[in-house]
Order: C-alpha cells, then structure tokens, then sequence
C-alpha cells in the first residue's frame, strides 16, 4: 500500500534530518499529503531520529485527527496553509539546517546564497527570508510567501521545502544546507585569497 510507504519515507527522512544536524531533540517536522483531504504529519516533542511508522498522525486539511496514538506537530497549521495555497506541493519539510538558518537568523536575503540553477533542485524561483513572526502569525505568512517559491527561510524558525514526495523536499533541503555552508565560507574568504 501506498501510504505505508510513505510512512517509510517520512521515518528515513526524519533520521536523515537528525545525522545531518538539521534538527536536534524533538524539532523539525515533516509532513506528505495522502490525498485531496488528508496529510501525515510527525507528532509533536518526539525525536526525529527515533521515529516510528506508528508515531506519525493522520489529520485532515482542517487539522482534525483522523487516525494516530500522538498529538500532532504543534506547527500543524504551518504545513496545512502550505497545502492549502499549493495543489502541487505533496510534502513540506521544516527543520533548522545550521548554515541556512544563520542566514536567516542574520536577516541575510536568500539571494546572497550561490545556487547554481543546473544543481539546486527548487524550480523556477528562489525564496525571499520571511520576516520574524510568532507562531500564530506564521501560517499566514507563509502562504504569501511560498506561493512563488519551494524553499522558505523563516526568520528565527528555520527554513521549510517543499516537493512532489518527501524526497524532494529533504533533497531541497540538503542542498539548501550546501550551498549556504559555501557561500557563507566563501564570504569569509573574500579578499583572503
């Protein structure tokens, strides 16, 4: 069945998240749209690293628990206005990549990342940072914003992808990571050489 495998999927990349140091302790999140009204989402204060196939909790695109043992991700809301504004997103993944998140958290734009187009598998358009908001705000807020893009960084909230499976949202996110962590050497190294 499909949804098992999708399961599988948002496990791996959760361990994936937490090897890379994308997300410590219980932060990050991923979620997968299994149909027009119905997301997988990881719960809420469990460690990525540690997760289960039976951890992760069905809701629907209000956020009702359909089915699931665990609360849902306190940043529910976040992904279902993401699913919300793009029919064509099928799973956000949010977590704290240290170098992309020291850009936003330094209220540096998304454009002084390089990102070579021929490598960076976001699409056609690269993210603006979205201001510092709370919680409640930023749902909202990230519906304006990721309209136009498949990679947000949010200040002081980390950086969200999106993708047509959960792969290729971890995958934006990973290269998101790279290409900060370069750029953000190489700007320390100008005039150096």
């Amino acid at each position: 069945m499909q949804e098992n495998r999708i399961r599988r999927d948002i496990v791996e990349a959760g361990r994936r998240l937490w090897e890379r140091g994308f997300v410590v302790s219980n932060t990050g999140h991923i979620s997968v749209r299994l149909s027009a009204d119905e997301v997988l989402i990881t719960p809420t204060r469990l460690p990525k690293n540690s997760l289960s196939e039976a951890d992760l909790v069905k809701v629907d695109l209000s956020g009702n628990v359909i089915s699931g043992i665990q609360q849902p991700t306190s940043e529910l809301r976040l992904h279902l206005a993401v699913y919300w504004i793009r029919s064509d997103v099928q799973a956000v993944v949010r977590a704290h990549p240290r170098y992309a998140s020291a850009f936003s958290l330094a209220g540096a734009s998304g454009d002084r990342i390089v990102l070579p187009a021929s490598e960076f598998p976001v699409g056609s358009v690269w993210t603006p940072e979205a201001p510092y908001l709370t919680l409640e705000e930023l749902p909202a807020a990230t519906q304006r914003h990721i309209a136009g893009c498949d990679a947000l960084m949010m200040a002081n909230h980390g950086v969200l992808t999106v993708g047509a499976d959960v792969r290729e949202a971890l995958a934006r996110m990973e290269m998101l990571e790279h290409f900060a962590a370069i750029s953000l050497h190489a700007g320390q190294l100008h005039g150096h050489a």
